[in-house]
């Protein structure tokens, strides 16, 4: 019997809120946050495949500028953005499906934070948009740990064995989508929110292509 709609909801919300809005704070690490470290496999990819596919994208060195001055405009909202993401997870039982017990179904209140906490640092990871090899091998890790071959071992939970790679590039519309309030809370011009807020798309878009690299066939990607 499929569990009432409401309930779901409000197990899923109950999880996500379970976070300390102390644990997030920008600048600080989160357990499993691996950004730089020398234990990162080299990334399958180069910085030349990096480059074409940010030709492909039109991503220019405008769109750094404009990621780098979101940054600061971002810097201490992460916890308010991190509770729309997070209250868009918990109301899509799609998405609350890959954070739950393989075995209950139940989503695991644990695993959810120990992500939030990275997420946090993603969203000031992505506004660095520092194009070098440790961002490269950085964004491998993080296929990796969507793709079963690493899943769940990161935080050690029992949870479903990956996240299915059509969920990755769709993400791109919520997360920027539901972003662009944010970059409009402060001083920047309308036309500067609209450069900031099409970079982000272009940045969030250009990862998820390169998380999809453990779902491609060998030779394919």
């Amino acid at each position: 019997m499929k569990p009432h709609i409401p309930t779901f909801f409000a197990i899923a919300l109950a999880c996500v809120c379970s976070v300390s809005h102390a644990q997030q704070q920008p600048g600080t690490s989160a357990p499993g946050y691996a950004y730089g470290q020398r234990t990162l496999s080299k990334a399958p990819y180069t910085m030349t495949d990096l480059k074409a596919l940010q030709t492909t994208l039109l991503f220019t060195e405008e769109d750094i500028k404009a990621l780098r001055q979101s940054k600061a405009i971002l810097a201490d909202q992460t916890d308010a953005i991190l509770d729309v993401w997070y209250g868009f997870v918990a109301s899509t039982p799609e998405l609350v499906h890959f954070f739950s017990d393989a075995k209950t179904g139940r989503p695991d209140g644990a695993y959810l934070e120990a992500v939030r906490k990275r997420f946090a640092l993603w969203v000031l990871d992505t506004a660095d948009a520092n194009y070098d090899q440790k961002w490269l091998d950085w964004q491998y890790e993080i296929g990796l740990r969507h793709n079963r071959l690493k899943k769940n071992k990161t935080d050690r939970v029992p949870s479903v064995a990956q996240v299915n790679f059509r969920y990755i590039p769709a993400l791109t519309i919520p997360v920027t989508t539901t972003l662009k309030p944010f970059l409009a809370k402060k001083d920047a011009s309308a036309a500067d929110v609209e450069k900031m807020h099409t970079a982000w798309v272009k940045a969030v878009l250009m990862q998820s292509i390169l998380w999809s690299q453990p779902y491609i066939k060998d030779g394919e990607f």
